[in-house]
């Protein structure tokens, strides 16, 4: 073979390789995570919930991607209760539980609102004897699906250090604990701990505040983030 000959073989794959390089890197790749962002993250939401009353609640601090028997499955595997009703009998056993330090895992966990909804789904872990400290969050389904199809749900993670007053309307209530990120995070690590996560990343919510206050007029601080994990697929 000429060395021509061997030259312009050269050149014909030096030309290729420089033609797939270009494909991938400013057609394909731009493709894929086009195609990557069409679910829930071009979409906006009210990063805060209210009160059936319209006051600013717990803000949305965490989400997650899957069916309701992935996240039921999930939290179930993590240890979690899913939270009564609330109704006239089940109010009394929490009072009963908070003034008797009797056990109570599945207390009921107050209505709050987003998008002008009550909460689809409530999970809580006691922290304690009695529902008087527990960690516990909300989540409402929202129309928007991960990457994969599967439904998003956003909720809202915080920690019951006790019981008292509410700061708003004198109504007996649970007051939280202010650090709601470490909620937050709690959340995703006892699911993660349980197998049940594929990945998580940061969505943005209310934004970074030190003054924040919820329904109950208890005080919080957060860096304004919300975490989204994805659930792993049931068959």
């Amino acid at each position: 073979m000429s060395q021509r000959s061997i030259r312009r073989r050269v050149a014909t794959w030096v030309f290729a390789l420089l033609a797939g390089y270009l494909a991938l890197a400013y057609v394909a790749a731009p493709e894929f995570w086009t195609f990557r962002d069409r679910g829930f993250r071009n979409q906006r939401f009210e990063m805060v919930t209210h009160t059936p009353q319209g006051i600013p609640g717990d803000p949305i601090n965490i989400g997650l991607v899957g069916t309701e028997r992935e996240v039921v499955h999930a939290f179930a595997l993590a240890g979690w209760d899913t939270a009564d009703a609330v109704t006239l009998r089940t109010a009394i056993d929490i009072g009963e539980s908070v003034l008797f330090s009797r056990p109570y895992p599945d207390a009921p966990i107050s209505r709050l609102l987003f998008d002008g909804r009550g909460q689809n789904l409530a999970f809580e872990l006691p922290a304690g004897i009695s529902a008087d400290r527990r960690h516990h969050v909300r989540f409402w389904q929202t129309g928007a699906t991960g990457d994969d199809g599967r439904p998003l749900w956003l909720g809202s993670a915080s920690f019951d250090r006790g019981v008292g007053l509410s700061h708003e309307t004198g109504a007996i209530t649970h007051h939280i604990g202010p650090d709601i990120d470490a909620e937050r995070n709690f959340v995703i690590q006892s699911l993660n701990g349980a197998g049940q996560m594929v990945s998580t990343s940061d969505f943005a919510g209310i934004g970074a505040t030190k003054t924040g206050r919820n329904g109950g007029g208890d005080p919080y601080f957060t860096d304004g983030k919300a975490i989204i994990g994805v659930l792993k697929q049931l068959p």
